[in-house]
């Protein structure tokens, strides 16, 4: 055992249950010298067709760490809607609450990725989509819920459950996030650009500290290298990324909410499971492909034991 309490893979772990409510799509990805600036016709150096969303790649993520994940998103009756569940099946990822909507288009997504890691995204959010979530009524009780800022409506209703279920209530805050939403949460982890939009244009340490006089459960913010900061009793705490040889931040913060989630429902702490979920975000970004870099348990494990 370390000195952040990690248990060796060959000891023996309940299987956790987290409900995972928001978006799925299909990425279409495209390894680039730079990002387009211009009108013009560009030519990647490699490409992958993969499946993303922020809470897709976190119930992948859960999946592949060993959890077991039920998502619940909206999806059209169309064939990328066919390559999405496929996709998700393959994963292991329970797919019983997606509905699918007659005549919808399902959401998905042109993303540029450059030498540097870095990604630039064009989403069509999908059309035809319903709004109301009346068939998570009948999801089971989890050991956590994690919901996207994506489908507010969806978010709301799984953070109600998962308060009424007495279970964390987790939001993965991209910008914008509905305070409405975020006011339900036990715990939320805003991207820097979601926390700035929520708490005002301002450096992270005034923004963090903001939001967390707005809202009543645990903050923190993700920042990609600089690590994550979140607020405590004693006041703003930092856990550091891992340095790695990034080829594709793509996915990684969806990786992140996925693996923090799991950690919680594992019945970690919020500084454990911090740091668990960043080291799943730190080798997913060693791989390029968006969420095909996500790790599995054994191989996050190796990862954490030769990081310390």
């Amino acid at each position: 055992m370390n000195s952040h309490g990690q248990v060796g893979k060959s000891l023996w772990r309940p299987v956790s249950e987290i409900l995972v409510v928001g978006v799925a799509v299909v990425d279409f990805v495209f390894a680039m010298d730079a990002l387009p600036r211009r009108a013009a016709k560009y030519r990647a150096d490699a490409a992958e067709c993969v499946g993303g969303g922020c809470a897709a790649n976190a119930a992948v993520a859960i999946a592949r760490l060993g959890g077991n994940a039920l998502l619940c998103a909206r999806l059209g009756d169309d064939a990328l809607g066919d390559l999405i569940l496929s996709d998700l099946g393959s994963e292991g990822v329970d797919t019983t609450l997606v509905n699918r909507a007659p005549r919808a288009k399902s959401s998905f997504s042109s993303v540029y990725v450059d030498q540097a890691g870095e990604r630039q995204i064009v989403n069509f959010r999908g059309s035809g989509l319903p709004e109301e979530p009346d068939w998570l009524e009948s999801a089971p009780k989890p050991d956590a819920v994690l919901v996207d800022s994506r489908w507010p409506a969806g978010a709301i209703r799984a953070l109600e459950l998962a308060r009424a279920w007495e279970v964390p209530g987790i939001v993965d805050a991209e910008a914008p996030a509905e305070e409405a939403v975020l006011a339900r949460a036990s715990h939320v982890a805003f991207s820097r650009d979601g926390l700035q939009s929520f708490a005002g244009d301002r450096k992270i340490e005034a923004a963090l500290h903001a939001a967390d006089e707005r809202l009543p459960g645990w903050v923190s913010v993700t920042d990609g290298e600089n690590g994550t900061f979140h607020v405590d009793a004693d006041g703003m705490k930092h856990t550091p990324a891992f340095p790695v040889e990034t080829k594709d931040t793509l996915g990684a913060g969806d990786i992140w909410h996925g693996a923090f989630a799991l950690a919680l429902a594992e019945a970690s702490d919020e500084g454990h499971a911090t740091w668990f979920a960043n080291a799943a975000a730190a080798l997913k970004c060693t791989e390029f492909g968006g969420r095909k870099g996500c790790p599995d348990r054994e191989a996050l494990e190796r990862f954490l034991e030769e990081s310390t």
